[in-house]
């Protein structure tokens, strides 16, 4: 007995279970214990397992993981993030996200900033003040012959009235010393003057208004030829000259007026009203660059719109009211580039015409040659006066298409009619085209 109790054979409910893969039996098996199969720990009861009919939910059966739904038609998932970019933008390695944002203005999906649209000599936008300057140099250089041509013929008419009216200070009496006939001369030529101020103050209107239509239609990228500006404007001719006549009576009278109030000044108070005719003065000149500003879209709005003369005046006051300064700015700034650099050039061609005019008017051939001189110096000024004019008039009439687009929303307008600018039927920027919608 006591040797069977010590012997190295140990009782059955003291002997380790038996674990799979570690006895002979499973040497084949891998070692490793499946934790399903492994008996619960000594002192604890066994797990209950779940039925085989056991649903999600129960027993501590977990619940499936989401799937997306498969999409019955192919392609693409529809609960993908990103949508597919179409094959042709793939191909072309468009910068845009298929999707994204195309109108200017419209934040891109990648964080820029889509510029607009630029169509012709200025973007679809309010303007800067070097945007107009070099869209009315791109706008004349663009369509040279309407633009340049037209303002050539304008004033070659006004050189040939100069010429011709000036001709009686060139005859052989004046230029032999005739004082009866040099003061005869004179008289003629003065009241000469006053008629052609008012044929050149109509001509500079109606260059301004004819020109505004090569100008606006450069906008959307369109030509214009010479015969095309004044077929497109050949309705707007007699306003324009109606508008050009009523402008140069109302600086006459305006002129005459004063003029009446400075000599009754001056008769009344003697030299006591020296500083008041001082002032007087000034205040002329500064109502004349007010009015000049003020009615300088005029001739624009006469045309594009189109409107009647008392209308466009209305229409360019309104236009300039809440943006005169920089109205004002543009123009004076315009006008004097204009005036130095045609100073610039004629000027010594007229000191070089005016020095061989002395040296060559003595003989009996002194008056041809000083008719010669006087002609060719008139060509020339004429000539660099229609270039300057022309300037002037692309910045005035884009000045107009800045105010109305910063007023009124012309931009959109536009915009509307570059998708018309294809089918180029007479199509004029802002003007109720027939045959056109809207």
């Amino acid at each position: 007995m006591g040797q069977d109790n010590h012997s190295g054979a140990i009782p059955p409910e003291r002997q380790e279970p038996s674990v799979p893969g570690s006895g002979p039996d499973d040497a084949g098996t891998s070692g490793t214990r499946d934790p399903e199969q492994a008996p619960p720990p000594w002192g604890q009861s066994p797990l209950p397992q779940p039925p085989s009919d056991a649903r999600p939910g129960q027993w501590g059966v977990p619940y499936p993981a989401p799937q997306p739904p498969q999409n019955p038609w192919g392609g693409q998932n529809p609960w993908s993030q990103e949508p597919a970019a179409p094959q042709a933008d793939r191909q072309q390695g468009a910068p845009q996200q298929w999707g994204a944002p195309q109108q200017w203005g419209a934040p891109l999906q990648q964080g820029g900033w889509s510029p607009p649209p630029k169509p012709g000599v200025i973007p679809l936008r309010p303007l800067r003040l070097g945007e107009l300057l070099d869209g009315a140099f791109q706008a004349c250089r663009r369509n040279a012959a309407a633009t340049f041509g037209t303002a050539l013929l304008i004033q070659a008419v006004v050189a040939l009235l100069t010429f011709f009216f000036a001709r009686d200070l060139f005859s052989p009496a004046v230029m032999g010393g005739d004082m009866d006939a040099a003061e005869a001369a004179v008289d003629s030529s003065l009241t000469a003057a006053t008629l052609l101020g008012i044929v050149s103050a109509v001509g500079v209107l109606l260059l301004q208004g004819i020109l505004v239509v090569p100008v606006a239609r450069s906008i959307l990228n369109l030509k214009t030829g010479f015969a095309q500006t004044w077929k497109l404007c050949r309705t707007r001719l007699l306003p324009l000259a109606g508008l050009g006549l009523l402008l140069t009576a109302m600086i006459i009278v305006g002129f005459v007026v004063f003029g009446f109030l400075l000599v009754l000044i001056v008769d009344t108070l003697g030299a006591a009203g020296i500083p008041l005719v001082i002032v007087g003065v000034l205040a002329l000149v500064a109502v004349y660059a007010w009015l000049a500003v003020k009615l300088a879209l005029a001739p624009a709005a006469l045309v594009l719109e189109p409107a009647g003369v008392f209308r466009s005046l209305g229409r360019s006051w309104q236009l300039t009211g809440r943006n005169f300064w920089r109205a004002f700015g543009i123009l004076a700034l315009t006008t004097v580039l204009v005036t130095v650099v045609s100073s610039i050039i004629t000027t010594p061609v007229a000191l070089i015409l005016g020095f061989l005019g002395a040296f060559g008017s003595g003989g009996d051939g002194g008056a041809g040659t000083a008719v010669a001189l006087v002609a060719l110096n008139l060509a020339i000024t004429t000539f660099f006066s229609a270039v300057g004019y022309a300037f002037q008039a692309g910045v005035t009439s884009l000045l107009y298409v800045d105010l109305r687009m910063r007023r009124e929303g012309f931009d959109i307008t536009l915009m509307k009619e570059q998708e018309l600018s294809g089918q180029d039927d007479g199509l004029v920027p802002g003007r109720r085209n027939p045959g056109i919608p809207g």
